[in-house]
C-alpha cells in the first residue's frame, strides 16, 4: 500500500473546508424559531449562530452540546488528532463550559490508508480530551473516501455564567487568546510539506485556561475564532449584539511566518469566501487587501475572540454603538 501525506488526502485543510457562511445561513434559515417540546429549556439555539447549543435541565444545569470534525490540517496523523479534539472542545469553553464526555466522530479510507494510521488520529483526541479532564467514550465511523475526524462533545455550564455572542455592549474592550495565521500556514504546508511547530502548538493549546479567565472577569459575551477567520465571528458576534466592532489591526497579533505565507500566495478558497462574505458589512479604512485577507484568515482550532479583557492576552478592539447602514466591523 502506497501512502501518500496525510494532507493529500483531502480537498481542502481544516475548518477552511467550513460550507461558506453566506451558504451555511441561508441552509438553516428556516429551521430557527418556533416553540421547542424537548426536555429543558433551550436557551441557545440556531439563531445566533453561537458556538454550542445550550439547554437547561432539571436541577439548573446548562447542558452544553456541540460537534465538530474535518479534513487533515497536518500530515502527523497523532497532531491531526490532538488538533480536531482541542477545536471541537472549544465550542464548549467558548460558550463558558466544562467538556464532560465526547464521542469520536470518524471518516475513513480503509481501502487507501492503515487502520493503525486512524489508531494514531483517535490516540491523538484521546491523549487531548485527558488533558481537559473530558471523557472518550466510543463514537461513530464510516468508510469514506476522505479522511475526517472530530468529536461530538457534552459539556456543563452555570446558566448565569454563560458566554453567548449576542451579549456584547457598547464601550467594552476586544481581547483575541491566540494569534492568527494558522490558515495560511495550514494551506502551505498542506502544499509544500513544510513543518510549522508553533502554529501545531497553538491548534493543540485548549482554550481551557482563557475561558475560565474570562468568566473570572466576568464576561459575558465570546466566541472562538475558526473557520470563518476573525472578521466573520467578529460579524457574527456584533450582528447578534447589536453593535459595531472596531479592530486595531497593528495591536492583532500573528505567527512567524504567517505574513510571508500570504505574501507567497498560500490563501485558501475558504478565506477569501470569508472576507466576501463580510466585505458588504465592513469599513476597511485604509487596511490593504492582503491586510485584510489575513484577518478573515480561516483559522482551525482558534482562540477566544472575548468582550472583555483577560490579563495576559492582547486587547485587538473594541465595541461601539451600532452603526448605519448595515456596518458591523470596522478595521483601523
Amino acid at each position: 500500500m502506497t501512502i501518500k501525506r496525510l494532507t493529500e488526502y483531502a480537498h481542502g485543510g481544516g475548518c477552511a473546508c467550513k460550507i461558506p457562511p453566506g451558504e451555511l445561513e441561508a441552509v438553516v434559515s428556516g429551521l430557527v424559531g418556533g416553540p421547542s417540546r424537548g426536555v429543558g429549556e433551550l436557551l441557545v439555539g440556531l439563531d445566533d449562530g453561537d458556538d454550542a447549543a445550550v439547554v437547561r435541565i432539571a436541577g439548573g444545569t446548562a447542558v452544553v452540546a456541540t460537534a465538530d470534525f474535518f479534513t487533515p490540517v497536518v500530515d502527523d496523523a497523532y497532531d491531526w488528532g490532538r488538533i480536531a479534539a482541542a477545536n471541537a472542545l472549544s465550542d464548549v469553553y467558548a460558550m463558558g463550559g466544562t467538556p464532560v464526555v465526547a464521542v469520536n466522530l470518524l471518516c475513513w479510507p480503509r481501502e487507501l490508508l492503515p487502520m493503525s494510521l486512524a489508531a494514531e488520529v483517535l490516540r491523538g483526541g484521546l491523549d487531548v480530551a485527558r488533558e481537559a479532564g473530558c471523557h472518550v467514550a466510543g463514537g461513530h465511523s464510516v468508510d469514506d473516501p476522505e479522511p475526517k475526524y472530530g468529536m461530538a462533545v457534552t459539556g456543563v455550564a452555570d446558566p448565569a455564567r454563560l458566554m453567548r455572542n449576542d451579549a456584547g455592549k457598547a464601550g467594552v474592550p476586544l481581547t483575541l487568546t491566540k494569534p492568527l495565521g494558522i490558515g495560511v500556514l495550514n494551506s502551505r504546508h498542506k502544499a509544500t510539506g513544510e513543518t510549522f511547530p508553533e502554529a501545531v502548538a497553538a491548534m493543540t493549546t485548549l482554550n481551557r485556561d482563557a475561558s475560565a479567565a474570562a468568566l473570572e472577569a466576568g464576561v459575558v459575551c465570546a466566541t472562538d475564532v475558526t473557520g470563518f477567520g476573525l472578521l466573520g465571528h467578529l460579524h457574527k458576534l456584533a450582528r447578534a449584539s447589536g453593535v459595531t466592532a472596531r479592530i486595531d489591526a497593528a495591536a492583532v497579533p500573528y505567527l512567524p511566518g504567517a505574513r510571508q505565507a500570504l505574501a507567497d500566495g498560500f490563501v485558501s478558497g475558504g478565506t477569501r469566501r470569508n472576507l466576501d462574505w463580510v466585505r458588504p458589512h465592513l469599513d476597511p479604512g485604509d487596511a490593504a487587501e492582503g491586510e485584510l485577507l489575513l484577518l478573515a484568515d480561516a483559522q482551525t482550532s482558534g482562540g477566544l475572540l472575548v468582550a472583555g479583557e483577560i490579563p495576559g492576552h492582547p486587547v485587538v478592539g473594541e465595541l461601539l454603538g451600532a452603526r448605519a447602514g448595515g456596518v458591523t466591523v470596522e478595521v483601523r
